[in-house]
């Protein structure tokens, strides 16, 4: 017993900023930006917070379920930039919606979406949970430092969530965690402890471009590989790859080294950015209400990210 998707959501804050509204601001372009990311325009946050987000998006996919919020056991959420730290963004939305569940956040960065189907998934296995509620918010807008144009033109905010039900879809997955901050580093505040030594840190993201760039493709195509070789597919069996949308280039890039067209990975980064967890969850709510999912239809995610951190996993598309 794993589960299946029942319903899709997402959300994303209606101010839009443009690359031209950003080459205002810094010293870059729109075709520099998009040159080098693939990001047209993000959205970001104005009033709302990324427990809000993820609460839009949980009352989307409710409604695409067909299920009540009160049917919900279960709210696992993934957010590296939550305003709080308690309550955390999954016990928020638990009160917006007026439920009595159980309800906790995970941080996995970007790949934080495909750890909350594998955390799921164990609670499916189990027997503890019928209905899970599951949400990637993010307000990187809050920890984006807005004076560095080359960490400031890919992030945008928005929120993506899903409704699991029993089933048996979720069929596959794998996960790889080298920790260290070298490549990718999102310090907090050190505090006011009289007792403590180290320097304080700005608390915005810190990322070495090249470096992340070949971590991700190679991410993409090891965890690709390991999926279709796990479950003695190919690629013509894959309805669609999913990936976190991080950058277009390196999307192409992994595509080209696993000798693939890159219309078989789903992208969207050119209209939302890189919102980190809740990348592939916005991807997805897309495609499901787009129309471009049938029942059937196998879906690789794969995501990178923070940590460092990798995942893929592979699941059964069979929402009616």
């Amino acid at each position: 017993m794993s589960f299946r998707i029942l319903g899709t959501g997402m959300c994303v804050p209606s101010r839009v900023v443009t690359n031209d509204e950003l080459a205002r601001m810094l010293d870059t372009s729109d075709g520099w930006i998009r040159q080098r990311v693939g990001v047209r325009e993000r959205h970001v946050c104005t009033d709302e917070t990324a427990a809000d987000l993820g609460y839009r998006a949980a009352l989307d996919a409710l409604e695409d379920s067909g299920c009540r919020a009160g049917d919900i056991d279960l709210i696992i959420a993934a957010t590296v930039s939550g305003e709080d730290t308690a309550p955390s963004v999954s016990c928020s939305v638990q009160q917006m919606l007026g439920i009595s569940c159980s309800a906790f956040d995970i941080n996995a960065s970007c790949s934080g979406f495909v750890f909350l189907l594998e955390i799921a998934a164990g609670f499916f296995a189990r027997g503890t949970a019928k209905r899970v509620l599951i949400i990637g918010a993010e307000r990187l807008s809050r920890i984006t430092d807005w004076e560095d144009r080359g960490t400031c033109v890919i992030f945008g905010d928005g929120a993506g969530a899903a409704v699991l039900g029993e089933g048996s879809e979720y069929l596959c997955s794998k996960f790889t965690v080298e920790g260290g901050s070298d490549v990718i580093h999102i310090p907090q505040h050190t505090g006011k402890s009289p007792f403590f030594g180290r320097e304080t840190a700005s608390p915005y993201i810190k990322m070495r471009g090249r470096e992340t760039f070949k971590y991700a493709v190679e991410a993409i195509c090891s965890d690709v590989n390991y999926i279709l070789d796990s479950n003695g597919l190919n690629i013509d069996d894959i309805s669609y790859i999913v990936p976190h949308q991080a950058n277009a280039r390196i999307i192409d890039f992994a595509a080209e080294r696993l000798k693939l067209d890159k219309s078989r990975f789903y992208q969207n980064i050119e209209l939302y950015g890189n919102t980190s967890s809740a990348s592939i969850p916005i991807a997805l709510d897309e495609m499901n209400k787009n129309g471009l999912l049938h029942s059937g239809d196998l879906l690789l995610f794969t995501a990178f990210g923070g940590g460092l951190a990798h995942a893929a996993c592979l699941v059964r598309w069979t929402k009616n």
